[in-house]
Parts: C-alpha cells; structure tokens; sequence
C-alpha cells in the first residue's frame, strides 16, 4: 500500500472565478474525500484558518499596496507579510511536498518556503503569463511605428518567459496541462515534467439541463471577457456571420471583464449573462448548440471540457491547450483562420442531424475524464519523485565529501 502524502497547497488564486481557481477547489475537494492530509494557503479577503475533514485552508487577507491583474484578481506586492504565520502552519502540518500553480504572490511565498524549510517543491504550469504580457501591451504597442510593433511584442513575450522558466526551475518536479508547454518547460528547466489534465463534473454539466425552446441557433462562450482572451473576434464572427447570410443566430455570453463594454456596444445578437455558477452555469451550456473559444494564450481551457460534458461542440484556435480537448470533426472543430470558425460554425448550424452526433460524441469524450483519476495520478507522480529525491539525497550521504556538503547546507 502507497504510503499517505501531506501536500501543502499554494494555489494562485482559490475562490476567483478562473480555471486555475477551480482545479484549486477540485484537488481540494478530492483531498478530503480521500482522507489526505492537505493544507491549502491561499490568497482572500481575510485572514481566516478553517478545518474540514483532513483539510486545512489558510486564507490570507491580500491587501491593498499592489496591482490588478484582472478585475477581480490582484497581486499583494507586501504579501510577504504572512511569511512567519504561513511558516507556523506549514510547521505544524509537516509536508512532504509543498505544490504552487505559478508566480503570484502565494506562489512566490510557497517557493520561499520549500527552499527555507527544504520541503520538496512541485509547480504546475496553469497560465502563459508570456503571452499574456504581450497582450496587455498592446496599447502601448499600438503607440509605436508599425514595423517595430512585432520585434518589441515578440521582446516582451520572450523576456517574460524567461523569467517565468527561471521561477519554474527552483522545483523539484514540475507539471503541465498539455503537450506542447510540457516540451516547452522540459526544455526550458531541464526538470521533470509531468501531466497535469483537467477533469470536469459530469453531473453537473450535462445536456439533460437544456431547457430552451426558442429556434435560434445559440453560439456560446463563457469565460473572462478581457484582451488575452481575444474575445474581440466575437464582434468580428458576428458580422461575419451576418455578411454570410446565417439566419436566426444568437450568442450567449457568460462572465465579465474589461472588454465587457466594448462587447456590448458591438454586438447587436447577444446576451450577457454575467458570471454565473453551479447550476446557472451547467444550464447556460446545456442551452448552447455551439460553443465557440477563440482564446489562443489557455494552457487548457476548462470551460471547452465543461462544454463538451454538456454536449456542445466547441470550436477552438490552433494555438494553446484547447486544441489538444477537441477531437476535430467528432466533437468539435480546430480553427487556424477566422475563415475557420466561420465555416465550422455555420455548418454546425445548417447540419442538424451533424450537430447531434457531435453532441452525443462531445458528452462521451467527457464522461471518460474525471478529477479523482487526474489527482491520483498526481499523488502517484509526487511519490515517484520523492524516492528519486530520497535516492539522491543516500548518494550524498554515502559520498566522502557528505560531510563538507552538510556543514554548507546548515
């Protein structure tokens, strides 16, 4: 029998509406229902430590000397402040692994404390800051002479991943959500890397929730509503749609951001739902013949996985981890061109008896995917690198120079 794992949690965010917050929640959640010790610390509005089960939350109270990073996530440039509190916990809990989800101010006190308290330390890879970097520049980029414009963009976009590998390569063990970052942080880290897959509540998101009776063929999207979400293209593949003729349309968008009032002064076929969650959300996808992404910076894309549990095909970009969900022509469609998602959605549109199939094909996919099977691998992974560390660490000790390296290390 595998022997039972403390893992000291340090999610980037925890109760944020986001993907990174959710699977936050789930491994969480399958922590406890395991009967696995497991401490989470997390960033919130107060200070607070609540006991469930063999789970520990500390939540940390960000506050307000930082920056937004969307509009309802923040960086707490004097995060560090919790250092001696977040210690004590982490002392008494004595993990064996402490796991943070990238550089935010939570995951950079996590990292702190691995190394202070040589605590074996994991990082998974949820979001292409990189990119996202990039994006957010765009004003600025926008301001400078067009033939400089892709040289400096590309200079921001290296220059930050750069940074973000030589964080990554403080861990012991890494993981990543698909392929193609999995090869990209191999290569940039040299460490270990292991996948890290989303799952999805079937239950919750299933097609027995669709309850709409109007005709109008409903292309959907959910998600933040902000630049690196190129959600700008929904403007552009409604007029398109429009130019091509496609009658009775109209798109349900859920979730918010910066880009919301932009979206709705343009856009003449959509409703905007705001966030919604729980079964709100499950029943808004179930009402989707369609669910279009045109993020390209999504190292996953859940909300393409919830989709699919609810059985709505998804159109998705080439670029990113959504592309790796979508089985093309069986449960959705991959677009290279905006050319692309305008074909795939208009023949989702005009081939009804295509569509169910689709559908049905969609709901299966998700239904082979579960959280619990995801972070038993994870656990499986965990212990696996522990015994390379554990091996390592005899070599040191049978070494004649063993004793020099300990005095340095103390």
């Amino acid at each position: 029998m595998e022997e039972t794992l403390r893992v000291a949690f340090f999610p980037d965010t925890y109760d944020e509406i986001d993907g990174v917050a959710n699977t936050s929640r789930q491994f969480e959640a399958f922590a406890r229902k395991s009967g696995f010790d497991f401490l989470v610390v997390c960033g919130g509005r107060q200070d607070r430590i609540e006991k469930d089960g063999s789970v520990t939350r500390m939540t940390c109270r960000r506050g307000p000397i930082g920056f937004a990073v969307d509009k309802n996530h923040t960086f707490d440039l004097a995060f560090w402040r919790h250092y001696s509190a977040a210690r004590e916990q982490l002392r008494k809990f004595r993990p064996d692994v402490v796991h943070i989800t990238g550089p935010s101010d939570v995951g950079q006190l996590g990292a702190l404390l691995a190394k202070k308290m040589r605590v074996p330390l994991a990082a998974s890879w949820h979001t292409n800051l990189h990119q996202y970097a990039e994006q957010r520049a765009s004003g600025f980029l926008r301001l400078l002479p067009a033939a400089r414009r892709g040289n400096v963009g590309a200079s921001i976009r290296e220059s930050t991943l750069s940074a973000i590998l030589r964080f990554y390569s403080l861990a012991d063990v890494l993981f990543a959500p698909n392929p193609a970052l999995t090869e990209m942080l191999s290569n940039g880290t040299r460490k270990t890397v292991y996948p890290m897959l989303r799952g999805v509540d079937t239950k919750l998101f299933a097609p027995s929730r669709r309850d709409r009776s109007n005709p109008e063929f409903t292309i959907g999207y959910v998600g933040r509503l902000t630049v690196e979400k190129n959600v700008g293209f929904l403007i552009d593949l409604e007029r398109a749609l429009d130019r091509a003729g496609l009658a009775n349309f109209r798109f349900s968008i859920v979730g918010q951001g910066a880009e919301e009032p932009s979206l709705r002064a343009q856009m003449k076929k959509a409703d905007f739902h705001g966030v919604l969650k729980g079964e709100a959300l499950a029943q808004a996808y179930a009402n989707m013949d369609a669910f279009v992404f045109p993020s390209r910076t999504d190292t996953f894309g859940n909300v393409v996985l919830e989709a699919l549990a609810s059985g709505v095909p998804a159109v998705v970009t080439d670029s990113g981890g959504p592309q790796f969900i979508v089985d093309e022509g069986e449960t959705g469609f991959v677009a290279r061109t905006s050319g692309d998602f305008l074909a795939h959605v208009q023949a989702l549109a005009s081939e009804p008896q295509r569509l169910q199939t689709m559908r049905n094909n969609a709901r299966n996919v998700a239904l082979a995917l579960s959280w619990d099977a995801i972070f038993s691998r994870i656990y499986d992974d965990y212990r696996r690198e522990l015994r390379k560390l554990s091996a390592k660490q005899k070599d040191v000790n049978l070494s004649p120079t063993a004793s020099v390296a300990s005095r340095q290390l103390s």
